[in-house]
């Protein structure tokens, strides 16, 4: 989106225009981004659901953008005899995400007293506070360095892109723009680009196994009896169909990151 990366201008500036397209950037609270784009102060925020779904403000989620994965976990103290959400009942639960907290104790009819906290979360079953917690969880180190076990996952989060639902067609025009940068950029994140030297007696064969946006593009080489084959592939079927080439005489198989694909 710009020529210059956020780090190279002043890190203090809560606010940045685009160099090369019309959009203007807010740097804000992750807490603060569903509001600011239901009241119409930003079109589109990028936000973790975990701040959508608690929030639960009627915006439109327009891409699950895939980073930035958490969990939002239940945990209790070394000992506690935990054996699923009725564990919990009559219990106090400390959390920043009451919203979602709730909404899962209700579908699983148990009965708990929520307290809300807006941070240091897990230090509350030890001081008194709560007897257990529901927090965010990335790699558990904090709750072990306060005496915690996570016990179970409520809910899984990613970041995602909300926009504001009365936003203006010249602006949906932009967004469309926008919408698809990002998506181009996404989906080369799932294909590997491949080229690779192949017997022409295997050809239909190796057609077979990669597939391709369409089908795999053939150059004839100077050897008659070989073709260069170049295609894409998605990330999760790879090694398979490396494999699978080797296996028929696949050469100098030559495997390249691609940096943006649209169709």
């Amino acid at each position: 989106m710009r020529n210059r990366c956020r780090s190279c201008s002043d890190s203090r500036l809560l606010k940045e225009e685009a160099e090369n397209f019309p959009i203007e950037f807010l740097y804000l609270r992750d807490d603060d981004i569903p509001r600011y784009v239901h009241d119409g102060v930003a079109d589109i925020g990028i936000v973790g659901r975990n701040e959508h779904d608690e929030q639960n403000l009627p915006l439109e989620v327009l891409r699950d953008l895939g980073f930035s994965k958490c969990r939002l976990s239940i945990a209790v103290p070394q000992g506690f005899a935990y054996d699923g959400l009725k564990s919990l009942e009559g219990k106090r639960i400390a959390t920043s995400y009451p919203g979602i907290l709730a909404r899962k104790l209700e579908e699983a009819g148990v009965d708990a007293r929520i307290y809300e906290i807006s941070g240091s979360v897990e230090i509350t079953p030890s001081i008194g506070v709560a007897d257990a917690i529901c927090d965010l969880v990335s790699t558990g180190a904090t709750l072990v360095s306060n005496g915690l076990q996570e016990v179970e996952v409520i809910y899984r989060s990613t970041a995602v892109m909300l926009v504001h639902p009365g936003l203006v067609e010249a602006k949906r025009v932009i967004l469309d723009r926008l919408l698809l940068r990002i998506d181009a950029v996404m989906r080369a994140d799932d294909y590997k680009y491949i080229m690779f030297n192949l017997p022409k007696e295997h050809l239909d064969q190796a057609a077979a196994i990669i597939g391709g946006m369409k089908s795999p593009t053939v150059t004839p080489l100077l050897d008659s009896g070989w073709c260069a084959v170049q295609t894409v592939v998605r990330e999760e079927r790879f090694w398979d169909v490396l494999e699978q080439l080797k296996n028929l005489g696949a050469q100098g198989i030559l495997v390249t990151a691609i940096e943006k694909m649209a169709d």
